[in-house]
């Protein structure tokens, strides 16, 4: 991966005190911890924290938090749109939020009653929808994200032409070298 920015560049964008985003940092870490481990990390889409707690009980690594759930059932205004960013920008960001919320506190209840078998922050992998507008929104939406705890985000065109995100809510992300390596294999007509 090539940056065309420097430390130095970051650091002086980042002001005097530096905030910690502990969510995302560690969940980053150890997503990152899984893809180079583990030949697969499965996930599924999550509305919900009781969704994503059952998902950590079952022994899932990640969880996913789809775009195109939110924009159909999962979204602050509480309407069914297509996944055509056409809902608010901070709904993604904000069910992030509360499944984190819940997944604090069963790590709370589980702490308090001495159990420690469970490891309750799965890393979060979110879907940002890059139709909101240019770049300051992408920029603004990415740090909600990881305000709220987002361990990894995609972004989606999601410009008005066909379509080239898929919307299914279970993946599996795997590593880049894996991707590549089989791709070619794949028969694309059949999809």
């Amino acid at each position: 991966m090539t940056r065309p920015y420097s430390v130095d560049d970051v650091e002086r964008l980042r002001g005097s005190i530096r905030i910690e985003y502990t969510l995302a940092r560690r969940g980053a870490e150890r997503l990152w911890k899984l893809l180079r481990g583990e030949p697969y990390v499965p996930a599924l889409g999550a509305m919900t924290g009781n969704q994503a707690i059952q998902q950590v009980k079952a022994g899932l690594l990640a969880i996913y938090v789809s775009g195109w759930q939110v924009a159909a059932d999962a979204n602050d205004t509480g309407q069914m749109y297509p996944d055509q960013s056409l809902y608010p920008a901070d709904s993604v960001p904000n069910l992030v939020r509360r499944v984190n919320q819940a997944l604090i506190r069963a790590d709370q209840i589980h702490h308090a009653e001495g159990s420690n078998g469970i490891q309750w922050f799965a890393p979060m992998i979110a879907d940002a929808e890059a139709g909101f507008g240019g770049n300051l929104n992408a920029f603004e939406l990415m740090k909600a994200m990881i305000e709220a705890g987002a361990a990894c985000v995609h972004f989606e065109d999601q410009l008005p032409r066909p379509r080239n995100a898929d919307t299914w809510a279970a993946r599996c992300w795997y590593p880049r070298a894996r991707q590549s390596r089989n791709w070619w294999r794949r028969d694309w007509r059949r999809t």
